[in-house]
């Protein structure tokens, strides 16, 4: 017999077959463990199966544990992906299409993703056994939601903002044309006797006009583009006071209770943005009640780490004010959810909302860098949950000081900057009929000559922001230089970067919000006149 015969006929060693197979076997399972890709093999004549050891450890059992075989195996598999398996078996075994699949199976309590690949192996054209590979691929299809998720809220922000830039734009203009029909109605009422005919014509286009004037003010609020002013406010005492006008904006069927937090921190944002955030909650929580219902104010401190961060992407960690607002109402489906900061957006019937106000409270929120949860089930009531970023500052500002309603000016000099005709002429009559001496400008330019010629001094300057040649903030700094004493008002239909950060006013900056009404523009100047 020769070596060649030695080492390759039927005498062969069998014990060096069976430990090149064993040592196979150990390769196969070493590799599918650093892969952690586990194989697997069905018997469709014997019924039986078996795995590699990996497998075992991908799902969770005991080397010794039962292999399910091919009449088992499905039971594994959560029932809404149990048809996706048991499809991509038949098309396997009947038409030798290569088995792919992902789904879901319930091991030992725990829902995790597989995916397994697969071929038959045939015997004159039937297929007696199946083999393939297993992979847990749960981490794969969390990320995978998770990115899914982010990639809806980044599209829910970007159409958000998208709408708010529009919405900026309309209001600014549409501001303008309002000032002018709230300035002459004003003077139109005041000139004529209370008893004559047109007057009550007068007032229904002074409230329509204001009624326009507060449409604009909420598409500012959502666009963020509204001018405040904040102060440090102890929100327990500041809701506290506005309770009985909220009990009457929802009516007596509806019970309101009022849980205040001991020790609540302070925050820091305009008291007005408070009222519009209350007030748009209460109402849209009163239309969610039929009939008798109950609603609840609460406050609270609460803290976000990092750790949080990670589940709630939008959250930044710190330290936050909680004010929620709840209601045992008819509550809100996925879909309402989805859609609910959308200017415009309302499940009202037509003429009974604008869709606006949850649009604001969003604006308000997110301008004073604060979050805003909402958690609602149908027929189960909704909770909506402010978080305002707590101030370091731990005393509340006082109220400022505000002039009776329509004083008269005195002998001051006012010069008057407005872009706009119309605008220039209906509030140059305003001031005068003030009581005050006007100056008016269309121009910066024609501004600052006005005030060089001028030989008496010159107390306010009130300018519009935005104009052509330069802005208001650059022309009240050249008219400093020769007039120290002078103060300014700015005013604007939307606020502008030049005198506000993201719509908050820098330390002693005073504006006025166009439209304004003969009211607003004596406290405004009040305010202007007095400050330092």
């Amino acid at each position: 017999m020769t070596n060649h015969e030695s080492r390759n006929g039927s005498d062969a060693d069998p014990r060096l077959a069976e430990e090149a197979l064993r040592q196979s076997e150990e390769l196969l399972n070493e590799v599918g463990h650093i892969a952690q890709i586990g194989g697997w093999e069905m018997d469709l004549v014997t019924r039986a199966a078996k795995w590699t050891r990996v497998t075992y450890e991908i799902v969770g059992l005991a080397l010794d544990s039962p292999v399910p075989g091919p009449d088992e195996h499905l039971q594994y598999y959560v029932e809404e992906d149990r048809p996706i398996v048991a499809e991509a078996m038949r098309a396997l075994i009947e038409d030798d299409i290569p088995l792919e699949f992902e789904a879901r199976a319930k091991l030992a309590g725990d829902v995790r993703w597989f995916r397994a690949l697969g071929r038959a192996v045939r015997d004159q054209g039937r297929c007696v056994r199946v083999l393939g590979t297993l992979q847990d691929i749960t981490d794969r299809k969390r990320q995978e939601e998770e990115n899914a998720r982010l990639e809806t809220q980044l599209r829910h922000a970007q159409k958000l903002e998208s709408v708010g830039r529009l919405a900026g734009g309309v209001a600014h203009d549409f501001n303008n044309m309002l000032s002018v029909i709230l300035g002459h109605v004003e003077m139109a009422i005041e000139q004529l006797e209370p008893a004559h005919p047109v007057q009550a014509d007068l007032e229904e286009i002074k409230t329509a006009a204001e009624r326009s004037a507060n449409l604009t003010r909420q598409l500012l609020a959502f666009a963020r583009k509204q001018t405040v002013a904040p102060r440090v406010l102890d929100l327990n005492m500041t809701v506290e006071s506005m309770l009985n006008m909220l009990r009457r904006l929802i009516g007596e069927d509806i019970d309101l209770a009022w849980h205040p937090c001991p020790d609540l921190w302070a925050v820091k944002m305009d008291p007005s943005q408070l009222d519009q955030i209350l007030a748009n909650l209460c109402v849209n929580s009163r239309d969610a009640i039929s009939g008798v219902g109950k609603m609840t104010i609460e406050m609270s401190n609460c803290s976000f780490d990092e750790d949080w961060r990670s589940e709630h992407p939008d959250f930044a960690p710190g330290d936050y004010v909680r004010l929620s607002v709840s209601d045992n109402g008819s509550g809100m489906d996925s879909a309402t959810l989805q859609n609910l900061f959308e200017p415009f957006f309302t499940t009202k019937g037509l003429g009974q909302g604008t869709g606006l106000g949850l649009a604001t409270v969003y604006g308000i929120v997110k301008q004073n860098n604060g979050f805003i949860k909402v958690y609602s089930e149908r027929n189960h009531g909704t909770t909506f949950a402010i978080y305002l970023p707590r101030h370091a500052a731990r005393t509340p500002e006082a109220a400022s000081e505000r002039p009776p309603a329509l004083v008269l000016g005195g002998n001051e000099t006012i010069l008057l900057v407005e872009d706009e005709a119309a605008i220039l002429g209906i509030t140059r009559r305003q001031l005068e009929s003030m009581g005050y001496t006007v100056l008016a400008a269309g121009t910066p330019g024609q501004a600052i000559r006005l005030a060089t010629e001028y030989s008496g001094e010159i107390h306010l300057l009130m300018t519009d922001v935005v104009m052509p040649e330069m802005n208001g903030r650059d022309l009240t700094r050249i008219l400093l230089e020769r007039h120290p004493r002078l103060k300014c008002l700015f005013m604007s239909g939307y606020t502008a970067n030049v005198i506000a950060h993201h719509g908050v006013l820098e330390e002693g900056v005073h504006f006025i919000q166009k439209p304004f009404s003969r009211q607003d523009l004596t406290a405004k100047i009040f305010d202007a006149l007095k400050g330092d």
